[in-house]
């Protein structure tokens, strides 16, 4: 029902008005009694086979939301209760900042893809905190964090240690993201020296509390592969808990999308199924040259449980989706973990 009705009816409209709409009727759904039993009871797969430890934390199971999708830390607990196994929230700033001029967000309908040029808008890390400590995660969040667009990338990482601090005592676990396409120069500090000045920055204030969180690097898909031997480098040297693979692809190489509509769009990060293949290709490669040493969650193009196995057997420990949640709907989740239990016990 939801690809023969909703989604096309959805579909009509402009993407980011959607993602409001859904949004608040999440919340308002929600809200009625006995629906978050019923959505555990029809969405959720209560499998132990699912759990995975991975960096000290218990996941009930291994698919979770990606950031970009709940970037206020407002809606996790509703995702949840869908059956998520954990949920990533932000891009966070530490300043609020509008994001790119709109329209700035594009569905590719005959690539099950989308292009966005957000650029990490939100209500800055310090209101997401206090959001989060009036409303406590029911599961697992994670705290994607980055630097103001204003910010110039020589003092980026008094950015991220200032959110890092202000997410300290909500999230459980701490993504760097400096693979965005969409926040001008921000891949620059994809480069060893800065990359390392703010690892290192966030790893001494993580050292310094009493109980540290894991903190993961997210990557570009367009690294080639001296700049993935490097990203491993620093990963080792720096005893960074893990690998998000992949960010978006500025890439356009073989939509199906008319040329003409793309250059329309113009500048943005294309995620969905089109990033299926480098993405694995990404993970695989991390998880040979590390030999299988770095943990990896994997992202980019799952639409089907295969897609799902497919980065699990490249080498991935968890999974996130987004854009093919969007064009799937919210059975998918259920369907990729029964394969995935499935896929397990059989290699047992």
């Amino acid at each position: 029902m939801y690809k023969t009705v909703f989604r096309p009816l959805l579909f009509k409209f402009n993407p980011e008005v959607i993602h409001h709409f859904i949004v608040v009727s999440l919340k308002t759904f929600f809200k009625i009694p006995c629906t978050k039993y019923i959505a555990k009871k029809i969405l959720s797969v209560n499998d132990p086979i699912l759990e995975t430890n991975l960096f000290g934390i218990t996941f009930k199971n291994p698919i979770g939301f990606a950031a970009g999708f709940d970037k206020e830390g407002i809606l996790y607990n509703e995702l949840s209760y869908m059956g998520f196994g954990f949920i990533e929230i932000g891009t966070f700033t530490p300043k609020a900042q509008p994001g790119n001029p709109q329209p700035r967000l594009f569905r590719l309908k005959n690539d099950k893809a989308l292009i966005n040029r957000m650029g990490f808008n939100n209500s800055g890390a310090a209101a997401a905190a206090e959001r989060i400590k009036n409303n406590p995660a029911k599961g697992i969040i994670g705290g994607n964090i980055g630097k103001n667009t204003a910010t110039p990338n020589s003092e980026a990482v008094k950015d991220y240690a200032v959110v890092f601090e202000e997410l300290f005592d909500v999230v459980d676990y701490f993504v760097i993201n400096v693979s965005c396409p969409n926040v001008t120069n921000l891949r620059e500090l994809q480069d060893k020296n800065h990359l390392l000045e703010i690892i290192n920055e966030i790893k001494i204030k993580n050292e310094s509390k009493a109980n540290p969180k894991p903190i993961l690097l997210k990557i570009s898909p367009d690294l080639n592969n001296k700049q993935l031997d490097d990203t491993i480098d620093i990963i080792k040297q720096t005893n960074l808990d893990g690998i998000i693979a992949t960010n978006t692809t500025t890439s356009r190489d073989n939509l199906k999308t008319h040329p003409a509509k793309i250059t329309e769009i113009a500048n943005g990060g294309l995620s969905g199924l089109p990033l299926k293949n480098r993405s694995t290709e990404v993970i695989r490669y991390i998880s040979q040259k590390s030999n299988n040493t770095i943990p990896i969650i994997g992202v980019g193009g799952i639409n089907t449980p295969q897609d799902a196995i497919e980065k699990l057997e490249a080498g991935a420990d968890l999974l996130q989706v987004y854009t093919g949640y969007i064009y799937e709907g919210p059975f998918m989740l259920k369907k990729i973990n029964k394969a995935i239990a499935k896929w397990r016990r059989e290699k047992q």
